[in-house]
């Protein structure tokens, strides 16, 4: 599994009852492609993949897998509750054809290292499939140390790579002076990604790409060919919206960026709830004011249409 370039983690799109918009999501993965992401991951947490009925997470992996039609790898998010749970949906992600699997912590259940140690690698062992390890202690309030990946990575020839979701970009630094090239890293926060190729991240599990594909494509490639000033120009104009994707309406919001764009709509399913009234005015001035100056596509990347 190349573990390299931007690789969106897609939002769920779902229609006015709620339910999954099976068509808009199988366009929604082609666009991104066809706009340079290397690879679409699903069922995240901005996928509100908690929210997702067992049978709904299969249905979408297939959607998906059939949509890309092999342009692409398809990533399954496993989490659940339970660890039979997550070793069911990652063998049905197996038989849907997907071609890689990230892997989380259970939901609510904060263990210890023994106990999500054997949580995770039940997961990884349940497929041949390259995984990808999910830390991130913000939202779930699991720390995986680097003393634990490299722990993981030893025992799990499968465990290709790690999505580095801490916030701090000496945990990349920390990863790699322990395991050297064994794992690719992935950063997995929006407002870090510069910071986190710069200290040795190879790929990027993206929110605002959802929207903004060619922009974040463009970024990323300015920093990997170390076109310093190039990427923190475009950087600097991105920011706003990139720190959207880390708060805790990050959902909500970067839903009203694809809206604004014309590529998807605001509904998320509860308990999350769409803004509104003063909150939605504010977020909608921040989009609008961003897209104003939004800057002119490079390498011919497609722009979405309004």
């Amino acid at each position: 599994m190349n573990w390299n370039g931007v690789m969106p983690a897609i939002t769920t799109c779902f229609d006015e009852s709620l339910e999954v918009d099976h068509g808009f999501m199988a366009k929604h993965c082609r666009w991104l492609l066809d706009n340079g992401c290397s690879a679409i991951v699903t069922l995240g947490s901005l996928g509100e993949g908690a929210t997702l009925s067992f049978g709904e997470k299969v249905q979408i992996l297939r959607n998906c897998v059939n949509a890309v039609h092999g342009r692409a790898p398809v990533l399954a998010s496993i989490s659940a509750l339970s660890t039979s749970e997550a070793v069911a949906l990652a063998k049905d992600a197996a038989d849907a054809g997907c071609d890689a699997l990230m892997v989380l912590p259970p939901y609510v259940y904060q263990g210890d290292w023994h106990e999500m140690k054997t949580h995770v690698s039940a997961i990884v062992r349940s497929t041949p499939l390259a995984c990808m390890l999910y830390n991130n202690p913000v939202a779930y309030g699991t720390d995986f140390l680097p003393e634990q990946i490299k722990e993981l990575a030893e025992e799990h020839e499968n465990l290709e790579s790690v999505k580095e979701s801490s916030t701090d970009a000496r945990r990349v630094s920390a990863i790699r002076a322990l395991l050297g090239d064994r794992l690719d890293i992935c950063v997995g926060v929006d407002d870090a990604i510069i910071e986190g190729i710069g200290v040795g991240a190879k790929g990027w599990v993206a929110g605002l790409a959802n929207a903004l594909p060619r922009e974040s494509v463009d970024l990323f490639n300015y920093a990997m060919n170390c076109e310093h000033e190039k990427a923190f120009d475009l950087y600097r104009w991105f920011l706003p919206l990139l720190r959207m994707d880390t708060v805790p309406e990050f959902v909500q919001l970067i839903k009203l960026v694809q809206a604004e764009v014309g590529m998807g709509n605001p509904h998320v399913r509860p308990p999350r709830l769409e803004l509104n009234g003063n909150k939605l005015a504010a977020i909608q001035k921040t989009i609008k004011k961003s897209l104003l100056t939004r800057p002119q596509p490079v390498n011919g990347h497609p722009v979405p249409a309004n």
